[in-house]
């Protein structure tokens, strides 16, 4: 024992310590965080035999179900899932640990809105864990979890609780009495034990999937002696949960019955600023070393008090709960940022960037914050996470150019808005809610989150008009859809009938000059940079007249004398933005669609308040969608180029569609596109991308244009002069009398924005190829970031059906496993159909997932008839030379007892044969089939009938087979009736 004391300690000393703080040992004693997260790396690394892993980005690789990696375990998924291909690195861990990087911001788990509220939610935090996979299990990690716990940390015994998993009668799961004497044997006394249901201590990955009972580990705070047992689980932040232990033994199916896992997994999961609260003897997060830097930072940066911690009422000015946002988020935005996550406009991005908004309108409004707080406080994060995560001290220039850029843009967006919200209050009847038109602007083109109009109306004792607020979102999603519902409205305001187009021309109303979308550059850090236009509003449009006046609230077109918008044409969608009254800066008019009408264009919009023509204005792009649309137009290109390259010149186009989100172009083709030229377009594309051709454009006398060798015929539908853009070509290369240069690069006629170099595109990925009609085809593709991640998703599916074909090569011999193996197939052919990634790798796991459904399905037909051939077998020793079986017999499925019933008639030709197999749910399956020799007066569906009627069922059939199901109470009866049938009949 003395042997094994000093053992320990020596272990113990392996692993620097200092001990948890206490008032007796003093500040100095605290262990800081980054000691606490090595002690737990060391301690599973060294110790226990865990291999250590780097935490895995945030922005989740190959999964498009998830916006963030949310919990340690994400980056395993495979391995619990089975699909982890059986040569990677990943499949041969037995034992590993690791600190993970976690984001709960958006979709399951999303702590965002409790973020500053309280003293313990975040929005990033850090998950320290450790796994198992198929190596040890409840024994040894409770054991190890003890240890940790109170011979390392040296946290005091009689302050820990455990939970343990209680029982469902419902699934027919007992208590998790194994867990709960495993904790009685590392000596937890029987009243720190508890037992919860299935909400508490079952954990699930989804709604299918691996899945286990757990064991979690709380901590009084209060402590001296008392028993917390009765606040365990009751949401007290006086006894909180510090640890997780999962234990994966299930496996949920797509009926909601539990199967045992064939592996056993531990997954446990333990927030490393929890744990840190309490080896720091802290009752807030924010008081731990992990974010008392940050706040102090924040304070030195700020005019507000000094952070102190308070909550709820007690935070008068909500100070205190500025301070715990600005700390929270500028965590996440360093992790994110670091990971490739930005701020943007949909998924991810769009959270991110609602994160970033939130935080600084908490550092303007609420701290007194001068900008540039947040990028300030970079540093400061680096050093807290650094020595961790060392790729954020690589990318620390660029986040803190990243979060100033996005707030500077705010903090314009937000002052306008702010003025714009005063306004309309002051001008608000008393009592009412705020219009939804404003909230509709705010949120729609200054990219407001509607819970921060919500804070901002609530700070001033108003609300919003949310259903007239609904209706607006409801109306812009037909819109974007397209639907009938909103073709009318759109029409009334965007196409001019002929009657104004005539009284237009006759009042000398002069057509839009829309050159100024052209005007943008391209800054020296790579960056598009677009200029904002003045207008005059020459004339009004609404409900098909034209007007001189519009007032607020009403939605219309306005025409003016020039524009930098695109309207909608040549494949490519509109320009979205808003338009501000010269000199009135908060007065804001949504732009929501652009159209071009016998030279005139027309910008739907939504008038906040009165609109005169004569008016003077100046235009907004919505510079985000425009880029993105710029990019996918000049795609379109590349691609069109590509697939004439590889299937030849009489590839033609015959359509195509740009958006922000991706591309569709139809073209003439042959044949079938194969998946080995689906490749050779890609590679094409990516050719030219990483060649970073300059994009030539310029307008040419239509005659002119018409001189170019390999264009595509040109029609009279251009207008002339028209514009010429080509890659990597000067246009008057092209234009030269006897020049090839057309014919060796993609040179297209086009009014489409583009981009200057074919570099900013970055990836292009073909993820979806289908032929419309014969010798008609249609592609969709998707570039950049979008492109890089459907690539990313392609290789994990190519992986997961790779570890499907190596099971179904074992040799298995259970038709339940084999069934099992089968639908997991079928699973995985619907989300290979509908997961966005490379065509040409869709076709090819297609392909070969078709196969091992047909090997599965051959291999459960061959399965069932060995087991029915023996079945049969012993029935007809039973029953020798009879002109009648009548039996029951076991057998999984209707599909079994038929093959069983065909393989009696068959080895005894003359024999009339039913049976009866009943079932664990109540239910009983019946099958039979007449002899031919006792036909017409024996019919096999009458049999079936009769019997099945006894046990309450159905049944039906042929006059030589019928099958059919019925109740076990009935079951005797109906053997019975089946007896007294057959007599009858022979």
């Amino acid at each position: 024992m003395a042997a094994a004391g000093r053992l320990r300690r020596r272990l113990l000393l392996a692993v620097p310590w200092c001990g948890p703080c206490s008032p007796r040992r003093g500040a100095a004693a605290c262990p800081p965080a980054g000691q606490v997260r090595a002690a737990f790396l060391r301690f599973f690394q060294e110790r226990h035999g865990h291999h250590r892993l780097p935490s895995a980005p945030v922005r989740p690789r190959g999964d498009p179900r998830l916006l963030f990696v949310n919990a340690g375990m994400n980056q395993f998924k495979p391995i619990f899932l089975g699909t982890v291909h059986p040569r990677s690195e990943l499949a041969q861990h037995r034992r590993v640990v690791n600190s993970q990087k976690c984001v709960r911001a958006g979709g399951k788990h999303n702590d965002l809105e409790d973020v500053g509220r309280d003293t313990y939610h975040h929005t990033f935090f850090e998950m320290l864990g450790n796994w198992s996979f198929g190596d040890y299990f409840k024994e040894e990690a409770c054991s190890m979890a003890w240890e940790l716990l109170t011979e390392v940390y040296e946290i005091p015994r009689d302050r820990l609780y455990v939970t343990y998993f209680g029982g469902d009668s419902t699934l027919g799961l007992s208590a998790d009495e194994e867990c709960r004497d495993v904790w009685l044997r590392l000596g937890v006394p029987a009243s720190h034990v508890l037992p919860f249901p299935l909400k508490d201590n079952f954990w699930e990955m989804g709604d299918t999937g691996p899945c286990g009972p757990c064991t979690e580990i709380h901590y009084d705070h209060v402590g001296g002696g008392r028993n917390a047992a009765t606040l365990v689980n009751q949401g007290s932040p006086d006894v909180v949960e510090i640890w997780n232990l999962v234990f994966m033994q299930y496996s949920r199916e797509v009926e909601g019955n539990l199967l045992p896992l064939p592996q056993h997994h531990v997954d446990t999961g333990m927030g490393l600023e929890r744990l840190v609260t309490v080896l720091q003897n802290k009752r807030s997060n924010y008081d731990t070393d992990l974010f008392t830097p940050i706040l102090d930072a924040i304070h030195k940066g700020c005019r507000a008090p000094r952070y102190q911690g308070l909550v709820g009422d007690a935070d008068v000015g909500r100070v205190n709960t500025a301070y715990r946002v600005v700390a929270d988020h500028v965590r996440t935005l360093c992790v994110c940022i670091t990971d490739g996550i930005y701020p943007g406009f949909s998924g991810a991005e769009l959270v991110l960037r609602r994160i970033l908004r939130r935080a600084v309108r908490f550092c303007s409004e609420v701290l007194q914050a001068p900008p540039g707080l947040l990028a300030s406080l970079v540093p400061t994060v680096v050093e807290v996470l650094g020595d961790a995560y060392p790729e954020l001290m690589k990318n620390a220039d660029q986040i803190m150019d990243i979060i100033n850029e996005n707030e500077a843009a705010f903090l314009s967006s937000l002052e306008r808005g702010r003025r714009i919200i005063e306004r309309t209050v002051q001008q608000m009847e008393p009592s009412t809610n705020f219009p939804a038109e404003v909230a509709w602007s705010l949120y729609g083109n200054l990219g407001f989150p509607l819970d921060l109009i919500d804070l901002m109306l609530e700070e001033k004792g108003i609300s919003l008009d949310s259903a007239a607020f609904n209706e607006l979102a409801l109306e812009d999603a037909k819109r974007k859809a397209g639907g009938p519902q909103a073709a009318q409205p759109e029409n009334t305001n965007t196409c001019l009938d002929v009657h104004s187009l005539a009284q237009l021309r006759s009042s000398n109303v002069p057509a839009t000059d829309d050159s100024p979308k052209y005007a943008y550059t391209l800054g020296q850090h790579g960056q598009y940079e677009f200029s904002p236009c003045q207008a005059t509003v020459l004339m009004l449009y609404r409900d098909q007249s034209l007007q001189k006046e519009v007032g607020a609230g009403q939605h219309c077109g306005v025409i003016l004398d020039r524009t930098n918008f695109y309207a909608e044409q040549g494949g490519q969608d509109s320009d979205q933005g808003y338009m501000i009254h010269l000199g009135q800066q908060d007065v804001l008019f949504p732009v929501e669609s652009v159209h071009l009408c016998g030279g005139y264009v027309i910008h739907e919009v939504t008038a906040v308040e009165t609109l005169h023509v004569g008016d003077q204005v100046q235009l907004f792009v919505d510079e985000a969608q425009r880029l993105a649309c710029m990019t996918n137009h000049t795609a379109t290109h590349l691609l069109n180029f590509a697939l004439r390259h590889v299937l030849g010149d009489s590839t033609e186009q015959r359509g195509s569609h740009v958006t922000a989100e991706r591309l569709r172009f139809d073209f003439d083709t042959k044949g079938p596109v194969t998946v080995e030229q689906l490749q050779q377009v890609e590679q094409v594309v990516q050719d030219i991308i990483q060649r970073n051709e300059v994009v030539h454009m310029a307008e040419v006398p239509l005659t002119l244009a018409r001189r170019v060798q390999g264009l595509r015929a040109v029609d009279e539908g251009y207008p002339d002069p028209v514009r010429i853009v080509s890659l990597g070509v000067p246009v008057e290369s092209v234009l030269a009398r006897d020049s090839e240069a057309a014919m060796q690069t993609s040179v297209e006629l086009c009014c489409g924005t583009h981009l200057l170099q074919t570099g900013s595109v970055e990836d292009l990925a073909i993820i979806s190829e289908r032929q419309l009609v014969k010798g008609i085809s249609r592609v969709i593709a998707v570039t950049g970031r979008q492109a890089k991640q459907a690539r990313e998703v392609g290789q994990c599916l190519a992986m997961e059906v790779d570890s499907v074909s190596l099971r179904m090569k074992q040799r298995i011999t259970s038709i339940p496993e084999m069934q099992n193996l089968s639908k997991e197939v079928g699973q995985l052919t619907k989300v290979v159909a509908n997961t966005a990634m490379p065509q040409w790798q869709r076709k090819e796991l297609q392909t070969i997932l078709k196969a091992l459904q047909r090997t599965a399905n051959t291999a459960i037909k061959k399965l069932e008839l060995q087991q029915a051939e023996k079945k049969a077998q012993s029935l007809l020793a039973k029953h020798r030379n009879q002109p009648v079986i009548i039996d029951t017999v076991p057998a999984n499925s209707l599909s079994i007892l038929m093959k069983v019933v065909n393989q009696l008639c068959d080895k005894s030709p003359g024999t009339s044969v039913l049976l009866l197999s009943p079932q664990a749910s109540g239910e009983v399956l019946c099958a039979c089939q007449v002899s031919k020799s006792c036909l017409p007066a024996f019919s096999a569906a009458d049999w079936a009938v009769a019997v099945c009627t006894q046990m309450e069922g159905k049944a039906g059939g042929s006059h030589v087979v019928a099958k059919g199901s019925g109740n076990a109470k009935g079951m005797q009866g109906a053997l019975t009736t089946a007896l007294e049938f057959a007599h009858s009949k022979l």
